[in-house]
């Protein structure tokens, strides 16, 4: 079994912050073969991890922990055992943003305090959090400021490239790996580490994870100067934000054309030096990455003395693609005030139960102030989602049908695959009007028209339903009928 033996250069390895990249990073590290640790300061977090719960919504995770906890994969509260016993210290914690955009490195520092106490041996200290070019030099100063002897750790950046919700994959079978390093013994360590992906091993194991279709195998390694690759990391989100905003403009430009955006995608995807990668149209971009990186990535370019004014252009029109589903709402509904909307989806993106940053939380807020009453329904993020709105009157449901009944119309805010194979005919009947509202363009316009939809998507013509009234229309029309009649 994968996690069993999978490399013979097996590492000692801490990981310092469990969240979305240090679980992640720690299950799939433990996977490949090596010893791992992983810390962080929620006591309740670490008594679930230990207790078996998965804590975070993530595709092949609850499968890892369940085979690899307690053999090579522990969880503690204790930094100080953890980075004692360990050859490589990953640093995972938040960066969060600043009043002025800036990353907060104080958990950084913190964490480096800490670690510096405890270096009794050598020890390769590789920054996966997201963080401004320069910052690994900076470690260095600090960590020799509160006493880690002089030789004694070497600092890499090796920043993380995951998708939520496809993070273990993404891990398991990176397009490249980044090491950024500027003293060989590190640069070494951390080639010996990645080892079992980079020689392609770990995908021919029986057991292993399965690699999707387009994995490149074996996994490109990169090696870099530090500062390049702590650039590379707020390039690569700046620049597929950007592609993101991007095709939201030409959306926007689509409809009152007359075009087509979803045909637009696939003429512009053709061209392989564009792609069809994140070239789809929407409410926008969210989630704990692009947008605090965005922020920090344009304060560390001013600092530098650059204006990066495409970055706020990028995050302009990400914000107004949010209003601009507004209107659209507006349009559908005429008047909001009353109106009982279904909505489906509450994560930033399908495949994670993440709210951070999320559009459909931001759509939510802005619906709430037009004061309609809103029935939520997510796959995975209702618990998170219930926290967030605990002061707001929000109602969950059970289902997306539970949600659609007596809905004045059916809003989709997040990608979720299962979206897709809802019963239509199902849903249409427990609505009040047969309006759909798809802020994800999941739905091609013939279909929503066959079902008898009145379907409003980002970017292509409304689709005016051209099937036979249903049982509930015809209703209405009879009952209209004899009223008059009366």
């Amino acid at each position: 079994m994968p996690g069993k033996g999978t490399t013979d250069q097996k590492m000692r390895i801490s990981i310092v912050g469990s969240g979305y990249v240090g679980l992640v990073a720690g299950a799939c590290l433990a996977e490949i073969g090596h010893d791992v640790i992983c810390v962080d300061n929620d006591g309740d977090k670490i008594s679930a991890l230990q207790a078996g719960q998965t804590v975070i919504h993530e595709e092949f995770l609850p499968e890892l922990l369940a085979r690899l906890r307690n053999k090579r994969l522990t969880f503690t509260t204790d930094i100080a055992k953890a980075v004692r016993s360990s050859s490589v210290v990953f640093i995972a914690v938040g960066t969060p943003p600043s009043e002025t955009g800036e990353a907060d490195l104080s958990w950084l520092e913190a964490v480096c305090h800490d670690i510096a106490r405890e270096i009794d041996s050598f020890k390769v200290i590789a920054v996966k959090s997201t963080v401004p070019v320069g910052t690994s030099r900076w470690i260095r100063r600090i960590l020799i400021r509160y006493g880690a002897p002089l030789g004694s750790f070497e600092v890499g950046s090796n920043p993380e490239f995951l998708r939520e919700g496809t993070g273990v994959t993404d891990f398991l079978y990176p397009d490249r790996i980044i090491v950024g390093s500027d003293d060989d013994r590190c640069t070494a360590i951390l080639r010996q580490l990645y080892q079992p992906l980079t020689d392609g091993s770990y995908a021919h194991l029986k057991g292993a994870i399965p690699f999707p279709d387009d994995a490149i195998l074996p996994a490109n390694l990169i090696v870099t100067a530090t500062n390049s690759a702590e650039l590379i990391k707020h390039a690569a989100n700046a620049f597929l934000a950007m592609k993101v905003s991007f095709i939201n403009a030409i959306s926007s430009i689509c409809e009152p054309a007359g075009a087509d955006i979803e045909e637009v995608c696939e003429g512009m995807g053709a061209d392989q030096r564009i792609g069809t990668l994140f070239m789809r149209p929407g409410i926008g971009y969210g989630g704990s990455c692009f947008p605090k990186d965005l922020a920090a990535f344009r304060a560390v370019a001013r600092e530098f003395g650059y204006d990066f004014r495409l970055l706020e252009e990028v995050m302009r029109i990400n914000d107004e693609q949010r209003h601009m589903f507004l209107r659209k709402v507006r349009s559908a509904l005429w008047t909001l005030k009353g109106k009982r909307l279904a909505v489906l989806g509450l994560a930033f993106k399908g495949g994670t139960d993440d709210i951070r940053e999320s559009p459909a939380i931001a759509v939510i807020r802005m619906l709430m102030k037009e004061r309609c009453e809103i029935v939520a329904y997510d796959p995975a993020a209702m618990e998170r989602a219930r926290k967030e709105f605990s002061d707001a009157p929000i109602a969950f449901a059970a289902s997306a049908y539970e949600a659609a009944e007596k809905a004045d119309a059916l809003l989709i805010l997040t990608d979720w695959e299962e979206f897709t194979a809802l019963d239509f005919p199902r849903l249409r009947q427990a609505m009040n009007h047969p309006i759909l509202i798809d802020g994800r363009n999941l739905f091609s316009r013939a279909e929503m028209e066959s079902h008898g939809f009145s379907y409003f998507s980002v970017g292509r013509q409304e689709a005016t339903p051209s099937a036979r009234p249903q049982a509930n229309e015809r209703q209405f029309s009879n009952e209209e009928e004899n009223r008059e009649a009366a």
